[in-house]
């Protein structure tokens, strides 16, 4: 029997983590599906693991995936920052096809990192393509796990998807209906969100989000550039508020390096804030409000019903470009998902000190407010559907590639 060899690919740090759960449900689900046992009858062989190797970060090395290199670790921020590395990039794109080509996997999975993705896909399908009609017989399945936000930019990149994608797996359901609606003849299942299965052990222990004084947390990115950009803002608006109300602060990144960044940008912050490393969960449980960078981190305050107050700070290029090719009205996701602002946004030149500490402001000190937002905002986790997303993109995906 021919044991499934399956690439996985993922460039930033919430792609990482999607793509290790997923990686853990495909190796428990693919020796299974290979067998089907009759009481008359005994498998001749042990059913075989897949192997997992591809690009990506920690987690999926931890799940046990073959990485050739660590793409999670300087992801392109930015006009600049992509600019400065797109020859790099180029020269990873390169890399990974050629690893394809050699190993053959029967699958492709593609997760987050849209465009770097969409053009790794490109360039499979332009090779599957100049060998097809010989005895060339390598026919792998591509599928992308969480779509690309081409309904916020770029929607054009949907025909390319249905180009060079064999199925989507979509974490949101009303990215099913946008798809279908341009792209008939691009598959795409709706599986649901991992985060629901990521912090279930914590949502069920006990919460104490209106403990004095309050917790405010702070969260100003994964990434160097976010935190060297958000840090300081944020910092100042604690100060703000500090001088007006009793506090506590904690700011968490997800390592040391950033822990370091942050200290260095926290000089205008209230001088008891606590720079913390890792323990996201266990803050959300017990904080008041957070003041937030857009991004998957939203998901993670939604989820826990924290308030929040969402900003965001691009270098100047960046913003001009991105003004003009971004069509969503919000850039949090459960702004989009419930269709209102339930988290205040504040973009670019409105992200000051004075107005973070403001919107801050009028969170912290009214409850029935923050009453209100965590309503919203358990209406916004029922949309994500239930528990169980990796195991159903897990079962998609066996589905799609069929009998061994």
């Amino acid at each position: 029997m021919k044991r499934a060899e399956i690439m996985v690919v993922a460039g930033d740090p919430s792609g990482d983590a999607n793509a290790a759960d997923l990686v853990r449900s495909l190796a428990e689900m693919i020796p299974a599906s290979q067998f089907q046992i009759t009481p008359a009858m005994q498998p001749l062989t042990t059913p075989l693991a897949p192997r997992f190797f591809g690009a990506g970060g920690p987690r999926m090395a931890a799940a046990g995936v073959e990485l050739a290199f660590d793409l999670t670790a300087d992801a392109a921020i930015g006009l600049g920052g992509l600019l400065r590395q797109i020859p790099k990039l180029w020269r990873l794109r390169n890399e990974l096809l050629r690893r394809a080509v050699e190993r053959k996997p029967d699958v492709i999975l593609l997760v987050d990192y849209g465009g770097f993705n969409l053009r790794l896909a490109g360039a499979i399908r332009a090779y599957l393509r100049r060998h097809a009609g010989t005895f060339f017989n390598w026919r792998p399945k591509i599928v992308q796990f969480t779509s690309p936000q081409v309904w916020a930019s770029r929607p054009g990149r949907a025909f390319q998807m249905a180009k060079n994608y064999d199925l989507v797996l979509s974490l949101f359901e009303f990215e099913k209906e946008w798809f279908a609606a341009r792209v008939p003849n691009l598959p795409v299942e709706f599986v649901g969100h991992p985060i629901l299965d990521r912090y279930a052990e914590q949502l069920r222990a006990p919460r104490h989000p209106d403990a004095s004084p309050p917790l405010v947390l702070l969260l100003p990115g994964s990434r160097c550039g976010e935190v060297r950009r958000h840090a300081p803002i944020m910092g100042a608006a604690a100060a703000l508020i500090a001088s007006r109300h009793e506090s506590r602060f904690k700011m968490i990144v997800p390592d040391e390096t950033l822990a370091a960044v942050a200290r260095q940008s926290l000089a205008a912050g209230p001088a008891k804030t606590e720079v913390q490393v890792g323990g996201l969960a266990k803050a959300l449980s017990s904080a008041t409000l957070a003041l937030i960078k857009t991004g998957t981190v939203t998901m993670e305050c939604a989820v826990f019903g924290v308030p929040a107050v969402a900003m965001y700070r691009a270098d100047p290029m960046t913003y001009f470009i991105g003004r003009r090719i971004v069509t969503a009205k919000y850039l949090s996701m459960p702004n989009v998902i419930a269709g209102e602002a339930i988290y205040p946004e504040l973009i670019q030149g409105e992200a000051t000190p004075a107005n973070l500490a403001a919107a801050a402001e009028d969170l912290l000190t009214l409850a029935p407010r923050r009453a209100e937002v965590r309503v919203k905002l358990a209406k916004v986790v029922h949309a994500l559907g239930t528990p169980g997303a990796g195991r159903r993109a897990a079962a998609a995906i066996v589905k799609l590639i069929g009998p061994p």
